[in-house]
């Protein structure tokens, strides 16, 4: 499950920061613009969870979706938790103000792509078609 993926992308995080800080690139106070990603994302997942538990279609990856959302966050990317998910690690790594953090951030955001992204978006073309590919072509997949 990608949040059990941003808990362990977050520890290897602070892990390589305090253990092999390699470079510092945001100096204190400057690694304060850290709490922009990181407020932004957690209101996108907040955002997103809230839409999808509105409309009663289910949070988890790989379960069947009962609604194809298209308003709010949804309007905007194809992907807001996992936008969401993404801002928080690059909002930490900022944060922390120290080069090695940053190496987890693609390997997050590829992670991802390949293995939740690519699954659902194939699973939501069977299930709503047309509407689908509509929604498809209007909205990137991650803004």
């Amino acid at each position: 499950m990608p949040p059990m993926y941003l808990f362990t992308a977050l520890a290897i995080m602070v892990l390589l920061h305090f253990f092999i800080p390699v470079y510092r690139v945001m100096p204190y106070p400057l690694n304060a613009i850290g709490l922009i990603p990181l407020a932004v994302g957690i209101a996108l997942n907040l955002a997103a969870d809230n839409a999808l538990k509105k409309h009663g279609t289910t949070v988890r990856p790989f379960e069947e979706s009962t609604s194809l959302i298209t308003t709010g966050v949804y309007k905007y990317s194809r992907n807001p938790m996992y936008l969401g998910m993404a801002l928080i690690i690059i909002g930490i790594a900022l944060l922390m103000g120290s080069l090695s953090p940053y190496i987890i951030v693609p390997g997050f955001i590829a992670i991802i792509e390949r293995v939740f992204i690519s699954g659902e978006e194939t699973m939501l073309q069977q299930k709503f078609g047309h509407d689908w590919i509509a929604y498809r072509e209007k909205v990137r997949r991650w803004l």
